[in-house]
């Protein structure tokens, strides 16, 4: 009886059915791959720390100048694919890209890993996650 109702709700409401098999489709797809090569920022700190990462910012220079994370290159998004070269010496190490939320910066991962940077970790929040685990900006230039 109960499965007939359910295979009945169903029926009735398939789109419903539809957008739900979506929604946890896209949850596992970010569960399996999004959390794959991103650092929290407490865990890119021991990062910078201990393994000498490099940090790059990819802001545009007005928003890199009102705060920025201790030693952070700035190399804005509009530019990026362009400047990558910039970044060849600093291959051997870990790298780790932040923006404003970690969209954009995931974007830039993407584009190193496919320039052969092996070591890419995308900013978990970005820079708004990094400010709400209490950690410190500058405003000095590299």
């Amino acid at each position: 009886m109960l499965l007939d109702q359910l295979l009945e709700f169903i029926g009735n409401h398939w789109y419903l059915f539809l957008a739900l098999a979506v929604i946890v489709g896209l949850l596992t797809h970010n569960i399996i791959v999004g959390g794959k090569g991103s650092v929290e920022p407490l865990g890119a700190t021991e990062m910078i720390n201990h393994q000498d990462a490099i940090v790059v910012d990819v802001r545009p220079a007005a928003d890199y100048a009102k705060g920025h994370i201790i030693n952070a290159i700035n190399i804005p998004m509009n530019g990026f694919k362009n400047q990558i070269g910039t970044l060849v010496k600093h291959k051997t190490k870990p790298i780790i890209v932040n923006c404003r939320s970690g969209a954009q910066s995931s974007i830039a991962c993407q584009q190193l890993r496919k320039e052969g940077f092996e070591q890419v970790f995308n900013l978990r929040g970005g820079i708004m996650g990094w400010e709400a685990a209490s950690l410190p900006l500058t405003r000095k230039k590299r």
